[in-house]
């Protein structure tokens, strides 16, 4: 089962969002405390991805990166998706791919606030094998940067909710997509960035894979502040769910609740 997701929107612990290193009486709130700024070299990146894609016809060359996403398109292409406008900016999610991100996601990653969900706090090897996991797989899940106005400042998963275990804890249907997230920038938590990108990628979903029904999730009942910003993207409380090593709370956003957002 991938990893407890983190809030989306808090600033105070035990929210789980993403962000620099602290030392002891740091501010959470300050906006100086990770600089995060790649445009330049992130809309290269997508820019690239795409050329390749277009050339390639959308098939995947045998000369394609080690590192990006493998097996077989059970997610739709996450990686031809394309941007989305929102309430705070325009966001991308670029699969991850290791030798670019796996500084920066393990730095997010040793954020205490993160580290007690997420548990894994430590050093590159800790994150390395946890992305080599998921870019390994059989394609049911694919990490992913978060891009905001050119800026990565989120991590995110998404994955066949029916075919991981969690579908044996509740009524799961065929082609249910999940959602992890981490907010990485502590200047993007606590103003709704987080429900804003959640409304987004669940839109983003239902768009591009026509056989999904349910966007679900399932964030630490200990987590309100997750769980608040499920809830104000559209997601609905289902039920509570042990899950090993927590209790969850199952979120769920129905496609046909879309069109009343």
């Amino acid at each position: 089962m991938p990893p407890t997701d983190a809030s989306t929107d808090a600033a105070t612990a035990p929210a789980t969002g993403l962000g620099a290193e602290q030392g002891p009486g740091q501010d959470s709130d300050s906006e100086d405390t990770l600089d995060l700024r790649l445009p330049d070299e992130f809309l290269a990146l997508v820019a690239e991805e795409a050329g390749r894609h277009a050339a390639s016809g959308g098939a995947k060359g045998a000369a394609a990166d080690a590192s990006a996403p493998a097996g077989e398109d059970l997610l739709d292409r996450v990686d031809t998706w394309g941007p989305a406008a929102t309430p705070v900016g325009v966001f991308q999610l670029v699969p991850v791919r290791l030798g670019r991100d796996l500084a920066l996601v393990t730095r997010w990653m040793n954020d205490p606030a993160v580290a007690a969900f997420w548990e894994l706090a430590g050093p590159e090897a800790v994150t390395e094998r946890h992305l080599r996991d998921r870019l390994a797989d059989d394609g049911r899940s694919v990490p992913c940067l978060g891009v905001l106005d050119g800026t990565p400042m989120s991590y995110w998963e998404l994955y066949r909710a029916d075919l991981d275990p969690l579908a044996r804890h509740y009524p799961a249907r065929p082609n249910d997509t999940g959602i992890h997230l981490l907010i990485g920038g502590v200047a993007d938590r606590g103003r709704g960035v987080g429900s804003a990108l959640l409304r987004a990628v669940a839109d983003l979903v239902h768009e591009n894979r026509p056989a999904c029904a349910r966007v679900v999730a399932e964030p630490d009942l200990r987590n309100t502040p997750s769980v608040s910003a499920f809830m104000s993207a559209g997601f609905r409380f289902s039920a509570e769910v042990d899950l090993p090593g927590k209790r969850a709370a199952l979120m769920i956003r129905d496609r046909g609740l879309r069109d009343a957002l």
